[in-house]
């Protein structure tokens, strides 16, 4: 079976991964989210907690998917939040949700190729969530995504060890391309670029690198 391109692969599967989200709550799926789906809930939650203060404050959530994270950022009260997305059905759910939870007007969901948007500002927090994991050139994102945020930078690292790796590895093998991480090659991303501190934790089958780029945060 033919490999399909990442784009394609995430327009296709749009509903099914937004339904991750919001799975019946039987004993089957409970044990599925502690084996598989741990990460995924740690990373949206220390997002959220990272994105602090929120007054005033404007976030570009990259990678955005069907909008979770720039949804609840709305809700928590921040002034501001765009999404991108290259998959037209995620941008759409994403729509749809912001709608439907009264935020529409704070929230921005764009179709198009973050590396080449001209996204004509910055914002305070820059969130990549379950992006990293389909990057050919990490590093050229990165440069990317610190240049647009003021504050903070969030981001996830599919970690390349341990039997959930090698599981993951399987299952998207006629996917798309799939890039995982040792906790060495991380630091080395982001040797030379310009910000103010860098922490890296291990949360699951996940690195969560959080990039402090101001001196002057007064968080």
């Amino acid at each position: 079976m033919p490999k399909h391109d990442t784009a394609g692969f995430f327009d296709s599967y749009a509903h099914d991964f937004d339904a991750i989200y919001g799975r019946a709550d039987t004993m089957a799926n409970r044990l599925i989210s502690r084996l598989f789906r741990k990460s995924m809930r740690l990373r949206y939650l220390k997002t959220l907690a990272g994105c602090r203060p929120v007054e005033g404050r404007t976030a570009l959530d990259i990678g955005c998917g069907p909008g979770h994270y720039s949804v609840a950022l709305a809700r928590m009260g921040l002034s501001a939040i765009w999404g991108i997305d290259f998959a037209p059905a995620m941008i759409e759910l994403a729509q749809q949700k912001a709608a439907a939870a009264g935020v529409g007007h704070i929230c921005r969901f764009i179709t198009d190729d973050f590396l080449t948007y001209d996204f004509g500002r910055t914002f305070d927090y820059a969130i990549l969530m379950g992006f990293m994991d389909y990057v050919s050139h990490p590093r050229i994102v990165i440069e990317r995504a610190l240049s647009l945020a003021g504050q903070r930078a969030f981001f996830s690292f599919p970690a390349a060890e341990g039997i959930l790796a090698w599981q993951r590895r399987r299952r998207y093998r006629t996917r798309c391309e799939l890039y995982m991480y040792r906790r060495n090659e991380i630091p080395e991303l982001f040797r030379g670029l310009k910000y103010h501190r860098i922490m890296i934790e291990k949360l699951s089958r996940d690195y969560f690198v959080t990039v402090e780029i101001s001196a002057n945060d007064d968080s």
